[in-house]
């Protein structure tokens, strides 16, 4: 699960990065269709990655935290 959170983080901040040098690039070119278009996809991934990845990744804290409380692992 730790991994599937990772994996998740780093998709969803890549398709962020992603999204903003594409704003960028649009600013400087009048906004042109493609990066408009580049823009709200790489927002729209970025959520559908990050939202679940830092829920999982806090659960995972949580589980980890309460192991080492209990003495398991």
């Amino acid at each position: 699960m730790r991994r599937l959170a990772s994996l998740g983080s780093r998709v969803g901040y890549l398709a962020l990065l992603v999204a903003i040098a594409a704003f960028l690039v649009g600013v400087l070119n009048d906004l042109p269709g493609w990066s408009v278009g580049l823009v709200v996809g790489g927002f729209a991934v970025a959520t559908a990655c990050l939202v679940p990845a830092i829920i999982l990744g806090y659960a995972v804290k949580a589980a980890a935290r309460d192991d080492r409380q209990r003495g398991i692992g």
